[in-house]
């Protein structure tokens, strides 16, 4: 039977990444591995994240990568639409790893196959059993009705209910000690830039991993 594998909030902590890759027993030709959004900002090495996820949707063409809300950030940062609130969340740092790196090779500050792939997340990946997004959903709304800031940005609303999405929410966003997991939701964004662990988690066994 295959399983999925799904990874919190990386935020730039490629030391952790690489830990946890070796750590998970994905099959890659039988398995699904989802990355729930947030590879940027508030860390230092954003740059490596977005580059490792790169190479390794080369090899694994199946992954499934979802938008975060710090990558809708960069995006309204970089055309104009609002440059203030990404800077007030830690965009800084993902800006001057960007700028170190270009500094050093004379190109663009953003590589245009990493624009590429900003371009290319998902705002919801759904299977038989679960829904994958990066913040969350509002009650009481379909699916197909769901407001994109919601999907990004939710979140009282959404961890304190105990409605029925009709299956598991498979979520990260919002920095926990540890894993929640509820009838109606599962959250593993665990706060690894902040010194936490980061989490994934394999379905339908609900088993944790953690570097």
């Amino acid at each position: 039977m295959s399983k999925i594998y799904a990874i919190g909030d990386i935020h730039g902590c490629y030391d952790q990444l690489l830990t946890l890759m070796e750590k998970i027993p994905i099959d890659f030709k039988r398995d699904t591995l989802v990355f729930m959004g947030d590879y940027i900002d508030r860390g230092t090495q954003s740059v490596e994240v977005v580059d490792y996820l790169i190479k390794l949707k080369k090899r694994v063409p199946g992954i499934i990568f979802l938008k975060g809300n710090h990558e809708d950030m960069l995006e309204k940062y970089l055309d104009g639409t609002d440059r203030f609130t990404y800077l007030l969340n830690g965009g800084q740092q993902t800006l001057d790893s960007y700028l170190s790196k270009s500094a050093q090779t004379g190109t663009h500050p953003i590589p245009p196959e990493h624009m590429a792939f900003f371009k290319s997340l998902r705002l919801i990946h759904e299977t038989e059993d679960y829904i994958f997004v990066h913040a969350g959903l509002r009650p009481k709304v379909s699916l197909e009705s769901q407001d994109t800031e919601d999907l990004l940005w939710i979140r009282d609303k959404f961890l304190y209910t105990r409605y029925d999405f009709g299956k598991t929410v498979i979520f990260g966003h919002t920095p926990l000690g540890e894993p929640l997991v509820e009838s109606n939701k599962v959250g593993i964004d665990t706060g690894a830039v902040y010194g936490n662990a980061l989490t994934c988690v394999q379905l339908p066994d609900l088993e944790f991993y953690t570097a």
